[in-house]
């Protein structure tokens, strides 16, 4: 009873609407949409799908949300959109359901924002925190950790992984896994070092910064292959961030990874 719709709007019967929750001129919210409390829908934004947006996330003009995957693939089973609290989604973004062989969930964590025109994939799963400048895409079944940047116009490729706090420079095309704190750039992306801005600025202890410096120096001109060096790495430090690349790297991928220049 909160709520605050427009005349023009078109809630269709079934919606969740929560209190407080803001919905602007002409905007289109479907039956199986849920729509936390503060939520706002600034206008002309369509939200459909079986999609659950989070409390305070705020959705800009144009934007597309919870619509059909881009999969030939997809068959019209009903999967889902999940959206969690405090995200910024601007003008302009498109984000689809899951599909059946993806495990059927899209999901986006807390605190992320979406600027102009960028796009969440089928059946990717974004963590909190998370920055996609204009125009960037996340490709279908990625997996996007915490803290991660995406530059404009970059494209992650289906399938990679990006661990948490890696930057992406802008017009980049990632097209395999990249390590925690890793620093992407060039237009086919290369691993070109670590993100020490980002370290720097969420406080991570000098010791830490250090230790990763010495891991990657160790992972870049080591004996053996990519993955031996990971594992001489978890056996010589003491570092949790360390650890964390070295998980990282020994864990499941459906792709190989970019290795240090």
């Amino acid at each position: 009873m909160s709520a605050d719709i427009h005349p023009s709007a078109v809630i269709e019967e079934g919606a969740q609407i929560g209190d407080g929750v803001s919905i602007g001129p002409f905007c289109c919210v479907g039956p199986n949409v849920t729509l936390a409390r503060g939520v706002v829908l600034k206008s002309h934004v369509v939200v459909t799908g079986r999609t659950s947006v989070g409390e305070d996330t705020v959705i800009f003009p144009f934007a597309s949300i919870g619509e059909i995957p881009q999969d030939l693939k997809f068959g019209g089973e009903e999967t889902r959109l999940e959206i969690g609290k405090r995200n910024r989604i601007r003008e302009g973004v498109t984000m689809n359901t899951g599909t059946e062989g993806g495990g059927g969930l899209t999901k986006v964590g807390d605190d992320c924002l979406f600027m102009t025109g960028a796009h969440v994939a089928h059946d990717a799963i974004l963590g909190n925190g998370i920055i996609v400048a204009n125009q960037g895409a996340i490709a279908g079944h990625c997996i996007i950790e915490d803290n991660v940047i995406i530059g404009g116009l970059a494209g992650i490729h289906q399938f990679v992984r990006i661990g948490r706090g890696a930057i992406i420079g802008a017009v980049t095309m990632v097209t395999n896994d990249v390590i925690p704190y890793g620093l992407v750039q060039a237009p086919r992306g290369e691993l070109d070092g670590l993100n020490y801005v980002g370290l720097k600025r969420r406080g991570v202890d000098r010791a830490d910064i250090t230790a990763l410096r010495a891991a990657y120096q160790m992972l870049r001109q080591g004996d053996g292959a990519f993955q031996d060096r990971a594992r001489r790495l978890s056996e010589e430090t003491d570092s949790e961030y360390v650890r964390e690349v070295v998980e990282f790297i020994l864990g499941d991928s459906g792709r190989s990874f970019l290795t240090p220049r």
